[in-house]
């Protein structure tokens, strides 16, 4: 019952947001709008992917989760790192921030905050003087970055987590799971960005475009 939950709040959440895409998809900054094309073309791929994903019984328990995990509720003192702000999702209902989940929901939270990191910079919306014709070349090189700090990021995390009945005992499991906490991250993250700021459309929108096209 709480996966069937799960799904009907995923294809909302999807539908919702790919309807107020469409319906801004003229006011989009014209960089964005093939991307925002594209992802209102994979409607029915990105509801699928989540079905998929909760068909079948989840060896795991759930848990209270912080719930807007990021690289902004993470301060570093000098010594050691501080973790803030565990409200929840300030878009979310207050019944629905409350409700046990995943672990993993907390982690794939992380991973897109260093998508979210790489694409600030390049998109200028970072302290950073980037020169046009370099942008091909160092596309490239960050995406080397995400790839490769995420994956230190999820090796750290699942050696201390390794035992606990927390996680999947398999790693398909597990790789599945996160992948569809992901790709539900990024379909919020479009949704708060058009209502917000429409500048950064583009992070979220590279993100399902990304993850629709691999697993995590």
């Amino acid at each position: 019952g709480y996966q069937r939950s799960v799904f009907h709040h995923m294809r909302s959440l999807t539908t919702l947001v790919l309807l107020l895409l469409g319906q801004r998809l003229e006011t989009l900054p014209e960089d964005a709008r093939k991307e925002a094309v594209r992802v209102l073309e994979l409607e029915e791929d990105i509801i699928a992917r989540f079905e998929i994903a909760l068909k079948r019984k989840a060896a795991a328990m759930r848990t209270r989760c912080h719930g807007d995990y990021h690289l902004g509720q993470v301060l570093y003192t000098g010594k050691d790192f501080v973790i803030i702000d565990f409200e929840g999702e300030p878009a979310r209902p207050l019944g629905e921030r409350r409700l046990k989940r995943s672990p993993l929901s907390d982690v794939a939270g992380m991973v897109r905050s260093f998508d979210y990191a790489v694409h600030a910079a390049l998109l200028g919306r970072a302290p950073t003087v980037i020169r046009p014709e370099d942008l091909p070349t160092l596309e490239q090189w960050t995406r080397l970055w995400y790839v490769g700090v995420s994956a230190a990021y999820l090796t750290s995390y699942l050696a201390a987590m390794e035992g606990s009945k927390l996680l999947p005992p398999s790693r398909e499991e597990l790789g599945t799971l996160l992948d569809m906490y992901l790709l539900e991250k990024a379909v919020y993250e479009l949704g708060y960005e058009l209502n917000n700021r429409p500048d950064w459309v583009r992070v979220p929108l590279r993100g399902i475009l990304q993850l629709m096209e691999s697993t995590v």
